[in-house]
């Protein structure tokens, strides 16, 4: 099946796509909303849907990968937050319907990657966009154990930062720009003190991707700066701005499984 990915740069729409793979389909194109770049605070959107930390990297993950990138800025907001949604003007989710309706046409895709873990509100709405385009969702992380996820995803050499914290016990002085398995212990010990999600399905922190075996060059981090969002004295919100990055060759080539051509659409 030709497959559309949406991807925030985090770690588990990274995973998923793996997965995708390894089911035998093929990512033709990658799809990603994004904050306005005039709006105030837009680099933490206060979005129910949509990641939009270390969003100013997309681009860049895109030409990693090797793959067509189409990007819609976020014009509507959280209207319908019903447990079941209907289409609904001016809500952030028909900003999703308008980009992968505009992927479909171009890329001729069929079914959609999709990272969801936990998150019902999410699927719902992912999946309302996806029967109103006669599209497949595929979530293979859906409902996965949070313990085995973050396992295997450093297993499989998925190299992801934390890029935001927002939870009880997460200090961004210690841990953010640190990596999953540099974090994965400590995760583990902040969920049995606290209950804290190990994948960080409970908005504990967000991630960023800089390299995996579906890249063909790696991120590397020049430069950035730490944000405080929110100064509490118990769980603080913090997250990193990218301010340089550029992309390295891989030591090893990866095998090119799917198109090479890169561009990107902007609406």
């Amino acid at each position: 099946m030709r497959v559309a990915a949406l991807i925030s740069g985090g770690k588990d729409s990274c995973y998923n796509m793996m997965q995708c793979i390894a089911a035998g389909h093929q990512i033709v194109a990658l799809a990603n909303l994004r904050p306005a770049e005039n709006q105030v605070g837009s680099d933490e959107l206060d979005s129910y849907m949509y990641q939009t930390v270390g969003h100013h990297a997309i681009d860049l993950y895109a030409e990693a990968m090797a793959l067509p990138l189409y990007r819609r800025t976020i014009r509507g907001r959280s209207v319908d937050t019903g447990r079941v949604y209907t289409k609904c003007e001016g809500d952030e989710v028909e900003d999703l319907y308008e980009l992968l309706k505009l992927v479909k046409e171009k890329e001729e895709v069929e079914g959609i990657s999709v990272g969801a873990i936990l998150s019902d509100y999410q699927r719902v709405r992912v999946e309302n966009v996806c029967k109103r385009l006669n599209l497949q969702p595929l979530a293979y992380l859906w409902q996965r154990n949070q313990e085995d996820l973050l396992q295997e995803m450093i297993s499989s050499n998925i190299q992801a930062i934390i890029i935001k914290v927002a939870a009880l016990g997460l200090d961004p002085d210690k841990h953010l720009g640190k990596t999953l398995d540099q974090m994965e212990p400590y995760l583990l010990e902040l969920s049995k003190k606290y209950g804290v999600h190990v994948c960080g399905e409970g908005g504990e922190y967000e991630t960023f991707t800089l390299d995996c075996p579906l890249f063909k060059k790696k991120i590397i981090v020049d430069s950035s700066e730490v944000v405080t969002h929110s100064a509490d004295a118990f769980a603080p919100v913090a997250y990193l701005r990218f301010l340089e990055l550029h992309l390295e060759d891989k030591v090893s080539p990866v095998p090119d499984n799917y198109r090479t051509s890169n561009y990107i659409h902007n609406s």
